[in-house]
Formats: structure tokens, sequence, C-alpha cells
């Protein structure tokens, strides 16, 4: 399985929703239809995507999977897990995240793939 196409895709998701909830809280409350909030909470929460964009994106060209790099996979995969049952909770009642909520479901079922796999070395000498 090709982790860089993975950890790539995963860095821009991230780093897309850290920007938008970094500089448009308010916005993006309203849009989840969250109103009265502390915005922020979701200027931290889009710091944490900054955060796990950057993580990600360092780690695209490194072996991941089994014991590669097996911090980066575990977060990742606790995030994406828990991040996608709550998001899957809360679109029940608001079905414009379903998209999101499925996406991390995805997210979650590849990194459980690399977690319990081990990956393939690339022959540098071929």
């Amino acid at each position: 399985m090709n982790t860089k196409l993975i950890m790539v895709f995963t860095s821009l998701v991230t780093g897309i929703l850290g920007i938008i909830l970094t500089f448009a809280p308010e916005e993006t409350a309203g849009f989840c239809g969250i109103q009265n909030s502390h915005f922020v909470i979701f200027q931290l929460l889009g710091a944490l995507y900054c955060g796990f964009a950057v993580i990600n994106w360092m780690a695209k060209d490194n072996l991941i999977g089994g014991i590669y790099n097996r911090p980066v996979c575990l977060g990742n995969l606790t995030h994406f897990l828990i991040g996608g049952l709550g998001l899957l909770k809360f679109s029940l009642h608001n079905n414009k995240i379903i998209i999101l909520a499925v996406m991390y479901i995805l997210f979650a079922a590849l990194f459980s793939y690399l977690l319990f796999t081990t990956p393939k070395m690339k022959n540098k000498n071929a």
C-alpha cells in the first residue's frame, strides 16, 4: 500500500480543516448549527488540525506500518477512529457533515490496516 499517498491526503485534509477552523471559527460553528459557543475552542481545534497536518506531511516519506513509525500511525488511528465515531453520532442530527464522517471512518480503516500489517521495504539497489 502506498503510505505516502495516505499521508499526503490526510495532511491536506487536516490542514484545510485547520485553516478553516483557525480563521473562521464563528462561521464554522454556524454551519454546524452550534450557537452561543466559545469560539476559542474552535481555534484551538484548528491548531490541533494544523499540528496533525504538519506531522503527517513530515512523515510522508518514511516507512509507516507495523513497527515503523508506530506513534504516528497510532496517533492518526486514534484521532480518526474517535473523531469518526463522534462525527457519525453528530451526523444523525445534522446531515451536513456526513461526508466528513465517512472520510474519517475511511482514514481510520486505512490506519488500522497500516498498524497491523508490515510494509514492504523498497529495494534501493534495484
